[in-house]
């Protein structure tokens, strides 16, 4: 079995379509090889896949390389993926199947208190983050380097609790389709909406948020 770094925490018709929509995302990982699998979801809210057949191996490999993985064993110095739990003055906290707490000083998102530069990067609750296990952890330098980028550009809009069909379907609901480039996969439930060329964050975050359910957090491009 490999837990997936990546949550499902709606409920009702929410969590059927959004495992459904995981089971058409593992076909395209795994739909190749000979295994079949099965889907669940621990009380903690991280995804489970069961693997069987004769390239399980292969299949867990590939699953972990797509989604990260929860484990229960931690080195000093490697990398793992957890999902922002919380935010304080004196840091983020990522669930990780236990808490990781990455202080401030280890953030190396530039100015500002957590709180600040969540909002600058748009963090949403339950965005899977890569991070460096240690006393103390901090976050990987790719994890960095992906949050620098996406105030460049045109900027975009964060959201959560809906899969990318979702919203998808939202920004097009809401008479948006033109202004956006596409939408980026970032978990199962958590997506970024990439700004088109003179498409200004902040106003399609307005003109969506009646649609979805959801937190979104708007990240003002510098173009």
């Amino acid at each position: 079995m490999v837990v997936l770094a990546t949550k499902c925490y709606v409920e009702g018709d929410a969590r059927q379509r959004a495992l459904k929509s995981l089971g058409s995302l593992l076909d395209n990982t795994v739909g190749d090889l000979h295994v079949d699998y099965e889907i669940g979801v621990r009380s903690d809210e991280f995804v489970t896949v069961t693997v069987t057949g004769d390239d399980a191996t292969a299949a867990r490999n590939a699953l972990r390389a797509e989604w990260g993985e929860i484990t229960d064993h931690f080195e000093v110095g490697e990398t793992y993926t957890g999902t922002l739990e919380s935010w304080d003055d004196d840091g983020i906290t990522l669930d990780a199947g236990e808490q990781i707490h990455i202080p401030a000083s280890e953030l190396g998102l530039g100015q500002g208190t957590p709180t600040q530069i969540r909002e600058r990067f748009g963090l949403v609750q339950h965005l899977p983050m890569e991070f460096v296990y240690g006393d103390p952890s901090r976050l990987a330098d790719d994890e960095r380097d992906r949050l620098y980028e996406w105030p460049r550009g045109p900027g975009r809009v964060n959201v959560n609790s809906a899969t990318r069909g979702e919203v998808r379907a939202t920004v097009n609901r809401a008479g948006h389709a033109q202004d956006i480039v596409t939408v980026e996969r970032l978990g199962l439930l958590e997506q970024s909406i990439i700004c088109g060329e003179g498409t200004d964050p902040p106003g399609l975050l307005a003109a969506i948020g009646d649609y979805l359910p959801a937190e979104l957090r708007a990240v003002i491009g510098d173009d």
